[in-house]
């Protein structure tokens, strides 16, 4: 009984620095895939570290779906908020990949386009797959969130330093008479700053 004892504590040992050797030279890992409305995070923790990686991961998940929706959001932010969650859970050296529909360390974000102020090259209700990136050339069609408007979706027709000239590509006019009163319809164009600047439209 004393042989057995000895050999079921022998094979807990081995199985314990199996373990704890695996994850000392592979290391612990994040892996977040994004689709542009979800948000889906698996983690490889070492069963040692006692950490809960259920919470862990819907703490990441929310941490990812809100950075996603912020116009300042970036690849480098979102990575860096992601280890500051780890390290609160005590894992201090840790592995973060980010994958996506658009391909890795990108982050895309769906939207839906309202009204006709892009048409003919966006339609009203359309589904738009947008790029999360301050790096943008004149004629993109951007997303930006307008102080004045709030999100608009609009070409890029001038760059001055920081400031970005946003256009409606549908040129007409319309007139319209309210209550007696007649008002001029037409398609937005303002400046926004790049800091507005949420993504580049990159599949429509």
């Amino acid at each position: 009984m004393a042989k057995k004892g000895f050999l079921a504590l022998i094979i807990i040992a081995i199985i314990v620095l199996t373990i704890g050797g695996y994850f000392l030279f592979i290391g612990n890992s994040v892996n977040v895939y994004i689709d542009g409305e979800n948000v889906t995070t698996s983690s490889i923790i070492s069963p040692l570290s006692g950490v809960d990686t259920n919470k862990m991961n819907n703490e990441i998940s929310e941490y990812v779906f809100n950075t996603m929706q912020s116009p300042n959001g970036t690849i480098t932010s979102l990575k860096q908020g992601i280890h500051r969650i780890c390290l609160s859970y005590g894992l201090d050296n840790i592995n973060v990949k980010i994958d996506s529909s658009l391909g890795e360390n990108k982050i895309p974000v769906i939207f839906h386009i309202e009204g006709n102020s892009m048409y003919p090259t966006l339609t009203d209700g359309q589904e738009v797959t947008v790029e999360k990136t301050k790096n943008i050339q004149v004629n993109n069609i951007v997303v930006a969130r307008s102080p004045e408007y709030g999100n608009i979706v609009k070409r890029v027709s001038q760059i001055k330093g920081d400031k970005i000239l946003l256009t409606s590509d549908n040129t007409n006019v319309e007139y319209k008479v309210i209550n007696g009163t007649t008002y001029k319809i037409e398609g937005i164009n303002t400046w926004v700053s790049i800091d507005d600047i949420i993504g580049v439209v990159v599949k429509y």
